[in-house]
């Protein structure tokens, strides 16, 4: 059987985001290889757990390189710069466990999957005589500044900043080079960091968004009783989330008594869109129901009629995949990972353009299908095949088929 080292600093059973994304990424590849995962440890006892219960567990074996305490919280403390420092050593200590893992096993392909960020593509690709995979890389894309205006000068000042330290590290930070170089395949998670490394470094990148889902064909959809349309946000609010931007949308429906506006979610910028709401006179459209469980989120998708997504910098959020897991027609920007995997089968997207244009353009859209219901019912039986192109088996079938392709071009190369 093959056998793959995966380099994933983030794994976790428990979690999305990256940690969950490592998870499933490792156990469905398993079905179709040996795999040897060097991660950081912080979850030892949360993998170890579930490990266990997996049919194809004898396929896994997991290498641990904890970090002290303080890295950690740097780690999820987004925008904590301090923390690359500190994962690029981590990057150096995995280089060395790799070397001793190859010099036990015969690894046939080494993998470089996540944290999914292109500023650190880890050493992993130092390692020569072996195939090297990296991705899905996300991070490239720039964040539209004018919609950070709202949170202050300074939030935008950095996001401008940010923007040119991106597109400089892009073309020619020398690791993202080297590594970009190395690899015998490189995956994007969207269409924006695919056209984006194709023009920077003149190669084929191959698209796959960085997560996926449990289709659920069984799955089935309350019926609606009463006239009240719910729309559903859901996230942290911080910036990026823009729930401000959909407060300011409801602001050009106050005529429409039946519609309300659901919020799932925490962070810093709760105070300042309870205030908002209250300013633009909707907070009697809103309903906060502040952290809830996952569970609880799931349950408000099956009974809402459109998910109001308009987050201007992601990858694929998980929160928008299980959108679609439970049917629920989604309504975003067209950009990042929404712009890659949302379509008019199971949604609407409107283009970037200014916060208030986009305030309008929502509001269009939403009063639309408020007054065409039947247009996003319709659209239920679309869910079925979005599923299967999002789903983990079928995500690790195309993953081991670039590996094997990948191995099968070097046997004939050296025949």
């Amino acid at each position: 059987m093959m056998q793959v080292l995966i380099n994933a600093y983030a794994v976790n059973p428990d979690w999305g985001s990256e940690p969950g994304m490592g998870w499933n990424w490792v156990i469905h590849l398993a079905r179709h290889c040996k795999v040897h995962v060097i991660t950081e440890g912080e979850w030892r006892e949360n993998i170890e757990r579930e490990l266990v219960r997996l049919p194809q567990a004898g396929n896994i074996m997991f290498h641990y390189l904890p970090v002290p305490e303080k890295v950690r919280r740097m780690c999820w403390n987004q925008g904590d710069w301090r923390f690359y420092h500190h994962y690029r050593r981590w990057q150096e200590r995995a280089l060395v466990l790799a070397r001793k893992i190859m010099e036990e096993n015969r690894i046939d392909l080494i993998h470089q999957l996540n944290m999914i960020g292109f500023r650190e593509p880890g050493m992993l690709w130092k390692i020569k005589g072996v195939p090297y995979v990296w991705g899905p890389v996300g991070g490239m894309e720039n964040a539209p500044v004018a919609y950070l205006w709202e949170s202050g000068w300074k939030r935008a000042v950095q996001a401008a900043l940010k923007n040119v330290i991106n597109a400089a590290q892009a073309r020619f930070q020398p690791r993202v080079r080297k590594a970009v170089k190395r690899a015998d395949a490189v995956l994007a998670s969207v269409q924006g960091v695919r056209e984006i490394m194709e023009r920077c470094h003149r190669r084929k990148v191959f698209l796959m968004s960085e997560t996926g889902c449990f289709a659920r064909p069984d799955a089935v959809r309350p019926e609606k009783n009463g006239k009240e349309f719910r729309l559903l946000w859901a996230g942290r609010m911080i910036p990026t989330k823009q729930l401000a931007l959909a407060l300011k949308t409801l602001s050009y429906l106050r005529d429409l008594p039946d519609l309300k506006l659901h919020v799932c979610g925490g962070g810093e910028k709760e105070r300042d869109c309870r205030n908002l709401a209250k300013r633009l006179g909707v907070e009697g459209k809103c309903v906060w129901h502040g952290m809830v469980s996952n569970e609880e989120v799931q349950g408000f998708m099956r009974g809402s009629d459109l998910f109001f997504f308009p987050s201007i910098m992601e990858a694929t959020s998980t929160v928008l995949v299980e959108a679609l897991m439970n049917r629920l027609p989604v309504l975003c920007f067209d950009t990042c990972g929404m712009g890659t995997i949302v379509d008019e089968t199971v949604g609407c997207k409107i283009p970037l353009s200014r916060p208030g244009q986009s305030a309008r353009d929502f509001a269009e859209r939403i009063r639309f299908f408020f007054h065409n219901r039947k247009i996003l019912q319709e659209m239920d039986g679309a869910f079925r095949a979005k599923q299967r192109e999002l789903d983990w088996n079928r995500k690790a079938e195309i993953m081991a088929g670039i590996y094997h392709e990948i191995l099968e071009g070097r046997r004939i190369a050296h025949e």
